[in-house]
């Protein structure tokens, strides 16, 4: 298998046609755009709707919590007039896709949602021995978590949103524990509560929900938190793209419904690198903040793959790979970029390890990026406890046909294995949802215990092992700087599900 994994697309099909919408404004044959209005106070103006429609567009959601708008526009200067209109702080074109009004709702029918009450967390309860398939787990034995489990299996009244491709909502594996009040598809960057909106036509979601979540049920596998429910937030499509007003509409319904964890094994389209130095890019970069931003004060924990790149984001000079829904062009890039969202302050950044203990080949890292490190397997880092050196996890039975190395449990639930820092973060949310569990409630103190009860790891003495993968975009070889439980490759260290809900 390349080096050059996506995050995203780790056996996934090739990107879909452009979708277009045509505006009534600018001339029929004018290909619709996507926008990221970004206003310059934390709130939408009453005047907003006025000014968007005069520079030919029309606005599809309305996030005032956070001052942005999603604009859909087929006037080519959409993006230069609007920008300046007085209290705009930028505008930007998120990519090739159009979005479409969903049938029937007022484009600015309002989506703030009250305030969530305070949940009171009941005991968690414990989930104790394996399922059918749970000998295929090395990654869960890695963590500790089949031990964890034996005490806290994690609650109920804890949410995991999933930001992913949705969530195959009949699996068998993950139907008893599916919150459908609290999942939603944002595609097109504004909430649809439908079932068939946020079911997964991708598979994975499903792969890094199972990782999460998976119920103990006699069946297939065992999560590391098998008490805890999933809320399916679908903002990567069919093909893995995850563009900007997606994971916009994400957030902010993550922050209002209610979601105490968010796993997010992505990184936002088209830029892998968001330059703040770069008019576009600000705005896309500063909606996205802003919209991680709420989530966490609204008390969410956001945890984050750092990537398949190989890349040290602490040290980026070259970005090769965006726009990653085109065709890419390289250019030299600086710290004044950033991957979203694992680069966003206060998100758990979640590096990758094989069964050997060693960083993946393929795992971006960095110092003050990487947070921890967590199973995302590693087909070079083969074992007699990981044969294939992959992570096995749920997968749709509808699309199978997608996945290379598959398992089918004996009821016929379909499970698929793979590789990559997407499969890795799911571990760490997963050890978050169950300190959540066990009554932590700040988000601040819930990614603390994640990374202070993490077992340290120092860098390597020898990195030749990483010699033969330098860096995707760069071409910079691999180098791991810092000590002991505070390193660009491993973080604070391994997370021990044991230890954090033991402490």
């Amino acid at each position: 298998m390349s080096p050059s994994i996506s995050l995203k697309r780790l056996a996934l099909g090739s990107a879909a046609a452009f979708a277009l919408l045509c505006a009534a404004t600018p001339p029929a044959s004018a290909a619709t755009q996507t926008y990221v209005v970004l206003f310059q106070q934390n709130d939408v103006p009453a005047s907003a709707t006025a000014a968007i429609g005069a520079a030919g567009g029309t606005v599809v959601a309305s996030y005032k919590q956070i001052g942005v708008a999603i604009v859909a526009s087929g006037n080519p200067a959409f993006g230069a007039t609007i920008a300046k209109t007085a209290g705009v702080q930028g505008a930007a074109s998120t990519g090739a896709y159009g979005v479409s009004l969903r049938g029937g709702r007022s484009a600015m029918d309002a989506v703030d949602q009250a305030d969530a009450a305070p949940t009171l967390v009941p005991p968690a309860s414990p989930a104790p021995g394996g399922d059918a398939l749970s000998g295929l787990q090395w990654d869960m034995d890695q963590i500790s978590a089949p031990a964890a489990r034996a005490i806290n299996g994690g609650s109920p009244a804890v949410v995991v949103g999933v930001i992913d491709t949705g969530i195959d909502y009949t699996h068998p594996d993950l139907a008893p524990n599916i919150d459908f009040g609290s999942s939603a598809s944002c595609i097109g960057g504004i909430a649809n509560p439908a079932v068939a909106a946020w079911n997964d036509d991708n598979g994975h979601g499903t792969h890094t929900a199972g990782t999460i979540g998976a119920a103990k049920n006699g069946i297939g596998i065992v999560g590391v938190a098998p008490n805890v429910k999933l809320a399916a937030i679908k903002a990567g499509d069919g093909n893995g793209f995850f563009f900007p007003e997606a994971v916009i509409c994400a957030f902010v319904w993550a922050g209002t419904h209610n979601v105490k964890i968010t796993n997010n094994s992505y990184f936002a389209d088209p830029w892998l690198f968001n330059c703040r130095n770069d008019p576009g890019q600000r705005a896309i970069w500063e909606a996205e903040r802003r919209a991680i931003r709420y989530a966490m004060q609204r008390g969410v924990v956001v945890v984050a793959a750092m990537g398949n790149q190989a890349d040290d984001l602490a040290h980026p000079t070259m970005d090769a790979t965006s726009p990653d829904d085109t065709t890419p062009v390289s250019r030299d890039i600086t710290n004044a970029c950033a991957v979203v969202p694992t680069e966003i302050a206060g998100v758990v950044g979640v590096s990758a390890n094989g069964n050997r203990g060693f960083k993946s080949y393929y795992s971006s890292y960095g110092v003050g990026s990487t947070q921890v490190v967590a199973p995302g397997g590693d087909v070079f880092q083969r074992t007699a406890a990981a044969p294939n050196g992959l992570v096995l996890s749920t997968w749709p039975a509808a699309l199978i046909g997608n996945c290379a190395r598959r398992v089918i449990d004996p009821s016929g639930a379909a499970y698929c294995y793979l590789q990559g820092t997407s499969m890795a973060s799911p571990h760490a949310a997963g050890v978050a949802a169950l300190i959540a569990s066990a009554g932590v409630t700040s988000p601040g103190a819930i990614a603390a215990r994640l990374a202070n009860t993490a077992d340290a790891i120092a860098c390597p003495i020898d990195l030749s092992f990483y010699a033969p993968f330098p860096a995707v975009d760069n071409g910079a070889p691999q180098q791991c700087q810092g000590g002991a439980g505070n390193n660009g490759f491993y973080g604070h260290g391994q997370i021990n599900a044991l230890s954090a809900v033991s402490k």
